[in-house]
């Protein structure tokens, strides 16, 4: 016999079910068989997700409190972001002594332009590649280097923190990387080669008036082993900083009415400040005034590419020239016998609206590739995670320095709080590798990152 299924219309009412429903159901209540319904669901429920009173043997696993931690190094572990080191330095440290960090000359525009300038890209990572081992390690101006970032010249270092200079050569010294001493520094050339005798030491230079006094801190530089001396070129007279000029911010820091004020929510400042050898120009002679004052009365407005062939001259060391922003001077300076220019438009402090050198960077790039220059390009300004020093060198530097980024973890906790920079960066720098699917800087191209709204 041929059975015939009809298709059925999915529109159709359906006819209610009686199959389950027992005969003895038949006169009952016209509830009854919704409760039958209802159990048999109840009853269909996997026992995982039936409610029960937990047993104790079920909680004890999950209950693992911690003894709460409050000393600074606790702090410092917990801290994942140089932001973060920034919120415990600001906590920390004095207002003028923060402020002379953290601020940037007029309305700051060009500190925050860089920063924006790495937030406003994209990275374009690749899938399917063995990034199993990350190798951060690159040679920059002849000598290896264990990360591709180095610590920037950065003045009155110890009146951020009184270690200063001592812990930020110390730590770089530890972590593999170079270090660089600001003329205008609180620790001598002398000292920081002897707190740190295994490091790369670099020495920054201001060209002064007075060439022999130039030349004395070139020889000493020299005899202390500093093998590249870093001239910069962006301060004929100081940018205005207006977050010193409203702090009445003095070197050293002046004791007035507000900053007693101040002091009184940050002791352990004060107490090290107090304690510890007076602060000074450690390279220079005594001096005491404005920050812009000491700029405006020892350094020259009157230099020209030739006290650059002076200084190359004079120096047998490797010759760096910071405070390059634009292409042309790049190059230009390059012929003048350096060996590595800095993109730098002084960390945002000196004029505002600069160009920003992130910015800068790939027009510098195919210019020197352009000359078939193996000149160094390093790049710093606006450096707030490994994030941004990858995708600096992904667009065609050989090399990146931090100012801020470091002096934050100085101020948040000495040389254990610079460590914890580092590492950050390093962290940071590994996991953006691995993502992007390379596994040494060599394989970093322009294609790994875009630049949005170009």
């Amino acid at each position: 016999m041929t059975h015939t299924i009809q298709p059925s219309n999915p529109e159709a009412t359906p006819a209610p079910d009686t199959t389950d429903v027992p005969a003895t159901a038949a006169g009952a209540a016209p509830g009854a068989s919704l409760t039958g319904a209802v159990n048999r669901a109840a009853a269909a429920i996997p026992a995982a997700l039936k409610r029960r009173v937990p047993k104790y043997s079920d909680l004890a696993p999950l209950m693992q409190f911690k003894k709460p931690e409050f000393s600074r190094a606790a702090k410092l572990q917990r801290a994942s972001t140089i932001w973060e080191l920034r919120d415990m330095a600001k906590r920390r440290t004095p207002q003028a002594p923060f402020d002379y960090t953290d601020g940037a000359a007029e309305a700051e525009i060009t500190l925050r332009r860089a920063r924006e300038a790495f937030l406003d890209i994209e990275f374009r990572p690749g899938i399917l590649r063995n990034v199993s081992s990350i190798d951060l390690g690159t040679d920059i101006l002849g000598k290896p280097s264990r990360l591709p970032v180095g610590i920037a010249p950065t003045g009155f270092t110890r009146m951020m923190q009184s270690e200063g200079e001592y812990a930020g050569s110390q730590a770089a010294e530890a972590a593999g990387i170079p270090y660089t001493l600001s003329t205008m520094g609180t620790a001598s050339i002398e000292d920081v080669a002897e707190a740190a005798p295994n490091g790369r030491n670099w020495f920054q230079l201001y060209l002064w008036t007075d060439r022999d006094r130039s030349l004395e801190l070139i020889e000493r530089a020299a005899k202390a082993g500093n093998d590249t001396l870093m001239v910069t070129v962006d301060t004929a007279v100081a940018g205005a900083r207006l977050r010193d000029v409203r702090n009445g911010m003095t070197i050293p820091p002046a004791l007035t009415i507000k900053t007693v004020l101040d002091a009184s929510y940050r002791p352990a400042w004060w107490f090290n400040f107090l304690t510890h050898e007076p602060l000074t120009f450690a390279s220079l002679s005594r001096y005491t005034g404005t920050v812009a004052d000491l700029i405006n009365s020892m350094f020259d407005p009157t230099l020209t590419f030739e006290d650059l062939d002076w200084l190359r001259e004079t120096w047998k060391g490797k010759l760096v020239v910071k405070g390059i922003q634009t292409v042309e001077d790049a190059r230009k300076v390059v012929d003048h016998g350096a060996d590595g220019v800095v993109l730098s438009n002084h960390g945002g402090r000196q004029l505002d609206r600069a160009p920003i050198p992130f910015h800068l960077l790939p027009g510098v790039k195919e210019a020197f590739t352009k000359d078939h220059s193996d000149a160094a390009i390093i790049l710093d300004t606006g450096i707030m995670s490994g994030a941004d020093i990858i995708a600096a060198l992904a667009q065609g530097a050989d090399f990146t320095l931090i100012g801020r980024a470091y002096l934050y973890g100085l101020m948040a906790g000495g040389r254990a709080g610079v460590d914890r920079a580092l590492q950050i960066l390093e962290k940071d720098m590994t996991r953006t590798m691995a993502l992007l699917g390379v596994s040494k800087l060599s394989e970093l191209t322009p294609d790994h990152v875009r630049i949005l709204g170009r």
